[in-house]
């Protein structure tokens, strides 16, 4: 006899989805969604992705101090003069 345990996890969903749900009683709600978080987390993990927090942080500490401020110089300006250039 194999038992698996368990965690409980809750999550908020739109009150038309539940009511969907609801009128579809016959469907394991409970084995798609696990199903479905098994499934999402085996593609994450054949990515290789695995997020450092800490290196996230740093590149983004790194970024903006290597960004420069250039002045009178309005990208939304200059995107506008680049569009109208290809037309």
């Amino acid at each position: 006899m194999v038992l698996f345990i368990m965690d409980v996890v809750s999550a908020k969903i739109e009150k038309e989805t539940k009511e969907k749900m609801k009128k579809l009683s016959y469907i394991n709600w409970s084995e798609v969604i696990r199903e479905t978080l098994k499934a999402r987390i085996e593609e994450e993990e054949s990515r290789g992705r695995s997020l450092d927090r800490g290196l996230i942080i740093e590149g983004v500490k790194i970024a903006v101090s290597v960004r420069k401020t250039v002045k009178d110089w309005n990208s939304t300006e200059e995107i506008r003069r680049w569009r109208a250039r290809t037309d």
